[in-house]
Parts: C-alpha cells; sequence; structure tokens
C-alpha cells in the first residue's frame, strides 16, 4: 500500500473515498483516530489515504484532477434583493 495523498480534513478524505470507490479503487484512510485528540485544530500530515499498489498512480492521477476542477461558468446561483442564499 502506499500514501497517495493527505486530506485536509475528515470532509475532504470521505469525499475522496467515496469519488476512489466509483472508480473500483479501495482506499483507506488513516489517523482518523489521532483527530479526537486534538479537537478542532489543524494540523497537518495526520490524515492520509492509502490503495495498493497497482492502483496509486491511477488514484494520484483521480485526485489531482479533482484538484484542478474549477466551477462552471455561470453556476452561481441569482441573488436577488433582500434574498439570503444559504
Amino acid at each position: 500500500m502506499q500514501r497517495i495523498y493527505e486530506p485536509q480534513d475528515m470532509l475532504e478524505a470521505q469525499l475522496l473515498i467515496g469519488m476512489l470507490a466509483s472508480e473500483g479503487i479501495e482506499a483507506h484512510l488513516t489517523g482518523r483516530d489521532l483527530l479526537g485528540a486534538i479537537g478542532e485544530l489543524p494540523v497537518g500530515g495526520l490524515l492520509g489515504l492509502l490503495v495498493d499498489n497497482p492502483q496509486a498512480a491511477q488514484a494520484r492521477e483521480l485526485i489531482a484532477t479533482y484538484n484542478a476542477a474549477q466551477p462552471l461558468p455561470g453556476d452561481e446561483p441569482q441573488a436577488e434583493s433582500g434574498t439570503l442564499l444559504c
């Protein structure tokens, strides 16, 4: 197994695990148990995504594509005066 990526937080980790699973790549998350000890403090390097060696290159490519994605033009919600968008 290879450590292919360090997610910023648990939300990103779960999102990437789901994305990789949809492509047939089983990913494992390390470091999730260490987060409880530090609470909400930002600490880098604790979380890591691991995949099997034969799938490491494909998983890295998928994550790089995910990180390079940009919003589509016109995808922003249209705000009207006095309307709160959440």
